[in-house]
């Protein structure tokens, strides 16, 4: 028998796999429990950025808000370039046209599409609808919108379209779950784990001697109830989860590509990393958002213990009655090649030593990079707002405090459970007390909103210390909180001591203020 007698059966088995790979779905595994849950856990997610909008969108974004979108629009556009040309470089619906009402609308359409696909009816017109109208928001928000799971949630949200069939809504249909979605979402999965694994290494020196979990419940944006419990774990234990941490990081992603075993243990792991997170903090949707590729990783007979019988009949039905469409093999390809296109500059930021995390390489934010916590705070500083309605020396007033609605603030005040849903300012205030005051000049706007009882500012706060009258002035203190062990005798969460102002005491008539405001583009109101 010649050679090439020989290597024939071997190619075609090989060429057959390679089919079987990239355009159908797995001859022994399936995946119908998976894509019903993946497409539901979207929509939830979907639905609370929504509401995060209907809630807090104007106060932060509208005509009268602390960063306006029409002013942010006007600065963006190039001078002699088109709405048009615009929409390209930053593509969003509001070049069409800005209004608060608009805002609003759209805001309330996005839930309410939402709610569609969290009760089970999702194709991908419904799906790219909702990825291109968050996505409007998301490059309208600014600084408002500058965190990496807005991004997460646009590629998650982009990879769901192609996950269900084209028209059929149904949370069975006819068409089976793609193959080439499932690792397209098993490769996000890796990015997001690795890339946050591989910061950590290039970024704080805490994450290599195994202290950082010794500051991070205490220093973290939004701490919740039980956040002192795991701050106060022993330091045995602190750091053997910092090394757990590791390996679920860095080593576990490669299982994803591996024989299913491994791959259901690596993707157990990220879930219980994921329950942790929620259990230890407040992290937006964050959580909740990185289960959903993980969810790719298992298979009808693995999920099937867990769902309720009638899911699994409802799955196993819809297996029997399976019709491949036609469209799905060029599809298929089309998206293979696209994503391993738009991954050249997220491996190769991976391998570099200057990794960037939570970037998009390509303005539709379909393929991007991801980390958290690359460098750990070591001490927390809060920025406390405080007014006062009396003349005189500042340290011979009555200065009332403004609280936030999730922040630190009051000592004695109780962590808030507010996950995943997600205060903007309060998170915007910790990142302030990180830098100087020129670097978040929506502080200053605030500041002056405040000194005149602007309704959406004080729609973004817990109290209204000034209810009659707006204050004289407002200072914002600069303080060092200290975590106490639960069931401290004092009651209280917190000790802090006051270190100075991050912002001395500011009033209406102080000279140049009303012009500074104005030169920033804003409305200086009154």
């Amino acid at each position: 028998m010649r050679v090439s007698e020989r290597l024939y059966p071997i190619l075609e088995k090989a060429r057959s796999a390679g089919r079987g790979f990239l355009f159908r779905t797995e001859p022994v595994s399936r995946y119908w429990l998976a894509r019903f849950l993946i497409l539901r856990l979207t929509g939830a997610v979907y639905s609370i950025a929504f509401l995060i909008l209907i809630h807090q969108g104007l106060p932060l974004l509208g005509e009268s808000g602390l960063l306006p979108i029409p002013r942010f629009l006007d600065s963006f556009a190039a001078p002699g370039d088109s709405r048009w040309e615009a929409f390209f470089d930053l593509p969003s619906v509001f070049w069409l046209g800005y209004s608060d009402t608009a805002f609003q609308v759209l805001a309330w359409f996005g839930a309410g599409l939402s709610l569609v696909v969290l009760l089970g009816w999702a194709n991908t017109p419904i799906l790219l609808t909702l990825w291109f109208l968050y996505m409007s928001f998301v490059h309208a928000g600014q600084t408002w919108y500058s965190f990496g799971w807005e991004i997460q949630l646009l590629e998650t949200g982009f990879f769901a379209a192609f996950l269900c069939p084209l028209w059929d809504p149904r949370p069975f249909p006819a068409s089976p779950p793609p193959a080439a979605v499932i690792w397209m979402f098993r490769w996000l999965a890796c990015r997001i784990y690795l890339g946050a694994g591989l910061i950590k290494l290039r970024g704080d020196a805490c994450w290599l001697d195994l202290t950082c979990l010794d500051y991070h419940f205490e220093s973290q944006p939004l701490p919740n109830p039980l956040s002192p419990w795991f701050h106060y774990l022993p330091h045995g234990v602190l750091r053997f989860g910092t090394g757990m941490n590791h390996f679920i990081q860095l080593v576990t992603p490669v299982f994803l590509f591996y024989p299913r075993t491994l791959r259901h243990v690596a993707a157990s792991l990220y879930l219980l990393l994921q329950v942790l997170l929620m259990l230890s903090g407040n992290l937006s949707f964050l959580n909740w958002l990185t289960v959903i590729p993980v969810l790719a990783c298992f298979d009808d007979d693995c999920l099937g213990h867990f769902v309720p019988r009638f899911l699994r009949d409802r799955a196993q039905r819809a297996q029997d009655e399976a019709v491949q469409p036609r469209y799905m093999r060029p599809l298929s390809l089309a998206l293979i090649f696209l994503v391993a296109w738009l991954s050249v500059p997220v491996v190769q930021n991976l391998l570099s030593p200057a990794q960037r995390m939570n970037f998009s390489f390509n303005r539709l934010h379909l393929v991007n990079t991801y980390g958290a916590f690359g460098a750990m705070g070591k001490h927390r500083h809060e920025l406390i707002l405080e007014g006062t309605d009396e003349e005189g020396p500042a340290d011979e007033v009555v200065w009332k405090e403004y609280e936030f609605k999730a922040k630190p603030g009051d000592p004695a005040r109780t962590l808030p459970v507010v996950s995943p849903y997600h205060y903007r300012l309060d998170w915007q205030i910790w990142f302030a007390a990180k830098d100087s005051p020129a670097r978040h000049p929506w502080l200053i706007h605030l500041v002056w909103k405040l000194l005149h009882n602007d309704p959406g500012a004080l729609s973004l706060l817990a109290n209204h210390p000034f209810p009659v009258h707006p204050p004289r002035s407002i200072r914002v203190g600069y303080y060092r909180y200290r975590m106490l062990k639960p069931g401290d005798p004092s009651g209280k969460v917190w000790e802090r001591t006051r270190l100075g102002d991050y912002l001395k005491p500011i009033s209406i008539d102080l000279p140049g203020f009303k012009s500074l405001v104005a030169s920033q583009g804003w409305k200086p109101e009154g």
